[in-house]
């Protein structure tokens, strides 16, 4: 291998370990939760993955709607569903 090329190398493995997940700022103690940690998490509230296809303009109003609320948008999508489905 030439010294360039082994530059090369070094630089990609760098590259892949910035961009690994839970790797941001310095300084900040990122938590980084493995998927199926997350999906035991979810199974212990009673969640239930379910993927539907929006309209865009109704993901950017949802969107816009958590951001006012300050919550999270899977919380904001069940208080939609709930209140769309009682009425």
């Amino acid at each position: 291998m030439k010294k360039t090329d082994l530059a090369k190398s070094d630089a990609k493995k760098l590259m892949g370990k910035m961009n690994v997940p839970g790797a941001g700022a310095f300084g900040k103690d990122a938590v980084v939760v493995d998927r199926r940690e997350q999906r035991k998490r979810d199974q212990a509230l009673g969640l239930v993955p379910f993927a539907v296809k929006l309209n865009s303009d109704l993901v950017l109003q949802l969107q816009t709607l958590a951001r006012e609320r300050g919550a999270d948008l899977n919380e904001v999508v069940a208080d939609v569903l709930a209140k769309g489905l009682a009425a």
